[in-house]
């Protein structure tokens, strides 16, 4: 007699064969706002490209071979020559390299090159995650580089080439290189004045050897990093420390031997697990070529800085979105109590909620990087407070949207085959990386004191939405209100920031959004009429069509 009780039903299809960018409404509409006509046609057929490979069932294999085999340290070879290599699953290098191809460390030499890479880096992100941060160092070091133009002129063409090449060779052999940071040591962390390595000048111009330890060491396999030492004793003391460089520390020497440059150790990480982070020492024959002025490190690598921040508000509204279109593909074909769970009242609320969140954090993420792009006077002021804003909040706000849409799918979310949990373990990353929470909110009193014209810039840019949305009136007035009184400022940086990114968010959804979109953020996260955890939206809202706008569709699918 034939078994009749493994019937499989009432499962959702997998979300798989779609298009990534193409299902995402908030992403397509800020790219065709952000982007000029005359190249609109061309951007959406590259990332229509890039959305349909990260939607493929390949790439999805992809990113769980990368994430369930994690990289492997190997000091030594097989005779006992020290190597400090480290072994990636191919997957991991296949993810890689599409990434390179696609362009996605080219975005300083070409027309709308931050949007567009921007919305790429949004939408392959959500294949895997790992493997974005030595996309991230390798486009975030070409501005710091641009110190030094003889070393740009160098180094610029390879870091923005469309070729991955793996494996480490004089950068002169290869046809793209990497590249990857470290500034943080056991004894300072995110306080980057207490670093103890030291430079020490040779004969030649602009060369020192190097004798230190760094804590968090990005993309160890890199083929260059940028590094801060000092060139005189003492720690603290003057407008950048005493002494404090930044450094280029290429991992193969020109003459094709080995630079001195010690993997101690892989970090075993809570999640990112397809990607290496490390510590390093640098044991006195560490060669490297300085970047820019001497002590004047902090100033030289703070663009490559914003840029990684900027990755990171990206980063966590990939892993967003991906967490929301799972649950909205899974509510949508799940049966509960006679209709489809996203149908259900209650779950349609859970559902609108996240999806608000997720468009707040992509229509900011676009909103900065096409101001990387304007490269006014104006922008470049504006981004000097609205990045560490972002940073702050939509990185924070990653983890309680990946918890709550993985319980959309209920038990079946807390299984590793979902994919769910590996966006969980990723959710926390990006706030901690590159400064954690209070380094940012106190970045943002840092430009508020000393930068008028960044607070000019802010306030210009939210002022434009004035009178479109009484909520949204109301919590400019209060936030200017917050910002006129400066006693006891620093012990409500947190709150500031929050305020700060979450106006600027109403400003833009009020702006470009739907209605149903912008009414619902503004009633919720400028207004009252919201509880403490998502789900609790006053039900009178255009819910459904919140929903609607959001869900990806897979063709065949419905």
């Amino acid at each position: 007699m034939a078994a009749t009780t493994h019937t499989v039903t009432n499962q959702p299809p997998p979300l798989v064969g779609y298009d990534v960018f193409a299902a995402d409404a908030a992403l397509t509409e800020g790219v065709e706002r952000h982007v000029p006509s005359a190249l609109r046609e061309e951007v959406r057929g590259e990332l229509g490209e890039l959305g349909r490979a990260a939607g493929s069932a390949h790439a999805q294999r992809w990113g769980a071979l990368a994430d369930g085999n994690p990289p492997v340290l190997r000091t030594h070879d097989r005779y006992g020559h020290r190597v400090d290599e480290v072994d990636f699953h191919p997957a991991w290098h296949r993810l890689l390299g599409h990434a390179v191809s696609a362009g996605l460390t080219d975005a300083w030499s070409r027309p709308a090159g931050h949007v567009r890479r921007t919305a790429g880096f949004l939408v392959w992100t959500q294949a895997e995650a790992g493997h974005g941060c030595p996309l991230s160092m390798t486009h975030a070091a070409v501005p710091a580089l641009r110190a030094d133009p003889a070393l740009a002129a160098e180094w610029e063409p390879l870091l923005t080439s469309r070729v991955y090449e793996p494996g480490l060779r004089p950068v002169a052999e290869k046809p793209g290189a990497l590249a990857g940071m470290a500034m943080t040591e056991k004894q300072g962390g995110s306080d980057v004045r207490a670093v103890t390595t030291v430079a020490e000048p040779l004969a030649a111009d602009g060369e020192y050897v190097l004798t230190g330890h760094k804590w968090f060491c990005s993309a160890p396999m890199s083929d260059a990093f940028l590094v801060l030492a000092r060139t005189s004793g003492g720690v603290g003391g003057g407008p950048d420390g005493d002494g404090l460089t930044c450094f280029l520390l290429p991992r193969v020497l020109p003459d094709g031997s080995r630079n001195s440059f010690r993997i101690q150790r892989l970090k075993d990480k809570l999640g990112n697990r397809s990607n290496a982070s490390a510590e390093v020492e640098f044991d006195g024959a560490t060669w490297a070529r300085r970047v820019g002025e001497e002590g004047r490190g902090v100033a030289t690598i703070i663009e490559m800085v914003a840029a990684t921040r900027l990755d990171c508000v990206t980063g966590s509204a990939a892993v967003m979105r991906q967490a929301i279109a799972q649950a909205l593909h899974h509510t949508a074909y799940r049966q509960a109590f006679g209709r489809p769970l996203a149908d259900q009242p209650l779950m349609r609320n859970v559902l609108a909620d996240l999806a608000l969140e997720s468009e707040a954090a992509t229509a900011l993420a676009l909103r900065l990087a096409a101001a990387y792009d304007a490269d006014t006077e104006r922008e470049r002021a504006f981004l000097r407070m609205a990045v560490p804003a972002a940073k702050y909040w939509v990185t924070k706000r990653c983890t309680p949207v990946a918890a709550e849409a993985l319980e959309c799918l209920g038990g079946n979310g807390y299984v590793e085959e979902s994919g769910m949990p590996r966006l969980l373990r990723e959710s926390p990353l990006n706030s901690v990386w590159e400064g954690s929470g209070s380094i940012q909110a106190l970045d943002v009193l840092r430009a508020l004191r000393r930068e008028p014209a960044a607070l000019h810039a802010f306030l210009t840019e939210i002022g434009t939405a004035r009178g479109a949305d009484h909520r949204l009136d109301t919590a400019i007035k209060e936030l200017l209100t917050e910002l006129a009184d400066l006693e006891g400022i620093e012990a409500r940086a947190r709150r500031l920031a929050e305020r700060m990114a979450l106006v600027l968010q109403g400003s833009l959804l009020v702006r470009y959004a739907p209605s149903e979109v912008a009414d619902a953020f503004c009633a919720s996260r400028l207004g009252t009429d919201h509880g403490a955890s998502f789900g609790t939206l006053p039900p009178t809202l255009g819910l459904r069509a919140i929903v609607e706008r959001a869900r990806p569709v897979v063709d065949g699918q419905g």
